[in-house]
């Protein structure tokens, strides 16, 4: 690590934003590594308790791109420390926000980028399938937990069971008659918007599609009457030009007996 160069980022920055404080660093990861601590380390004579945050530059989940951790002791579970006082890594919750020029800056860029094909409908529903997808990570990754807890492969933690109980007490009893009911007559009601959107559009699809049948007739009328009309005047025009050459011819014939 290049102390010299942090401590002058560290001066510009107190010059710049004198308002702002410095909370820790961050790495582009994609995983914690091992001489992350000595780094933390390093950054507490800026700030107390410093935070780590991976930044995953190319992310492939539909989360945020950002993981925050920070340095806490390690402790067993029986409350004791351990022979060396050894820090481990511990997730901290991040989000990702903007102040308001910064949200009222980019709404502005995006309205130039903005797709205006895509309605409002299918961008929720788009949301709405990411953040599912989201939450099927999170389920896998409990799931996984759960099984190494199983196999003693990793050791039992109260506080992340504490967590666990705490979520699925919060979710709602699905036998109750009452919430059968209700999700049936929502689910009705969703479906017979969706349907009757979808009837209305092949209607309309059909009805379009015989409006162009229409036109296309005639056009193929009226290009076939000015076709007929051009073929008629030039085979009158083709009629009057052979009958003025047999006057002409018999006109002809005339003078050459008169000089006889």
């Amino acid at each position: 690590m290049d102390h010299a160069y942090a401590e002058q980022m560290y001066r510009m920055h107190s010059r710049i934003h004198a308002k702002e404080k410095v909370v820790g660093w961050y790495s582009t990861g994609p995983k914690i590594r091992e001489n992350d601590l000595d780094i933390g380390e390093l950054f507490e004579k800026y700030c107390a308790d410093p935070v780590l945050v991976i930044v995953n530059l190319s992310p492939t989940a539909d989360d945020a791109p950002t993981s925050a951790y920070r340095a806490v002791l390690d402790v067993k579970e029986d409350g004791t420390m351990t022979q060396k006082e050894q820090k481990t890594h511990e997730h901290v919750p991040c989000t990702i926000e903007a102040s308001d020029p910064e949200a009222i800056g980019v709404e502005h860029l995006l309205r130039d980028v903005k797709d205006a094909t895509v309605s409002t409908l299918s961008t929720q529903v788009k949301e709405k399938a990411r953040a599912l997808r989201g939450l099927e990570t999170r389920l896998k990754e409990i799931k996984k937990y759960m099984e190494l807890v199983l196999d003693d492969k990793l050791p039992v933690n109260q506080e992340i069971l504490g967590e666990l109980q705490n979520a699925f007490n919060g979710l709602p009893n699905l036998n109750l008659e009452s919430y059968v009911k209700a999700f049936a007559v929502e689910t009705n009601d969703a479906q017979l918007v969706i349907y009757l959107g979808a009837l209305i559009r092949t209607v309309i699809a059909l009805h379009d599609l015989i409006n162009n049948k229409m036109e296309q007739k005639e056009r193929e009328r009226v290009s076939d009457m000015q076709d007929a009309e051009g073929n008629g005047s030039g085979e009158d025009a083709t009629k009057k030009k052979e009958e003025e050459e047999k006057e002409g011819g018999k006109e002809n014939d005339k003078s050459v007996s008169n000089k006889n």
